[in-house]
């Protein structure tokens, strides 16, 4: 961030309306994609289109109301979106690799299977549905440094991630106080000062994952986690 200028008109200003992008669904004939790669839709309302045949890869939509918006299999990958309201919105299968959502609002938004190795940091994700999402840490590709879901100091309480891999994942000061856990991959996650008062961790994998911190005495159902012995620095935890 302290190399990019968000003041600029890249950041700040739009280059298309709705009604363009409106347009351009309209004109799309079967099988077609509108490829808004790289364009500036910052500050747009958005909200309750259907975007299923648009990619948004790379493109700049800072403070974007996609607010119940159907974002399903969109690309947006490299997309800035930072404080931006996504309450509600559904991005099942969505690809979020590299995307940065800082401070964003995702409150009940549906992302079943999406990809998600992006930057989520101090965003509202109370009751987000995960469940069977990839927020792993991509270990081929690290020219950018390691890319993978991070949700430092994130509200993600009452969130369902049943199934989902969480592996080297960055959840460090994360709220995930009543949130569904279970079946989940955390080995090796960065959960230092992590909140898991009533989470369910049922099958929960915490094998080499740093619990420094971490709040796990209310954990539900911790009999049932895998590997919990094994992680790091447990004897810090509050437990």
């Amino acid at each position: 961030l302290d190399m990019v200028d968000l003041t600029s008109d890249a950041f700040t200003k739009a280059e298309m309306s709705r009604a363009d992008i409106e347009k351009g669904i309209k004109g799309l004939k079967a099988g077609e994609t509108l490829d808004l790669s790289a364009k500036a839709l910052n500050g747009l309302d958005l909200s309750g289109m259907d975007l299923r045949r648009v990619s948004f890869q790379a493109a700049r939509l800072m403070m974007v109301n996609f607010k119940g918006a159907n974002l399903e299999g969109v690309n947006l990958d490299s997309a800035w979106s930072m404080n931006s309201d996504l309450t509600g919105v559904n991005l099942k299968g969505a690809s979020l690799f590299g995307t940065q959502l800082i401070g964003s609002k995702l409150d009940g938004a549906d992302m079943t299977g999406a990809r998600v190795a992006g930057d989520f940091s101090k965003a509202s994700m109370t009751g987000v549905k995960l469940d069977g999402a990839d927020l792993s840490a991509d270990e081929k590709n690290q020219s950018m440094g390691l890319m993978r879901g991070t949700f430092r100091s994130t509200n993600l309480e009452g969130a369902s991630f049943k199934g989902a891999n969480l592996k080297r994942a960055m959840l460090e000061f994360a709220s995930l106080k009543g949130a569904n856990l279970s079946g989940v991959d955390l080995s090796g996650s960065e959960l230092a000062g992590a909140d898991f008062s009533d989470a369910d961790v049922t099958g929960a994998n915490f094998e080499g994952a740093d619990v420094n911190s971490a709040r796990l005495a209310a954990m539900k159902n911790k009999d049932a986690a895998k590997n919990l012995d094994k992680a790091k620095n447990l004897e810090k935890a509050y437990r």
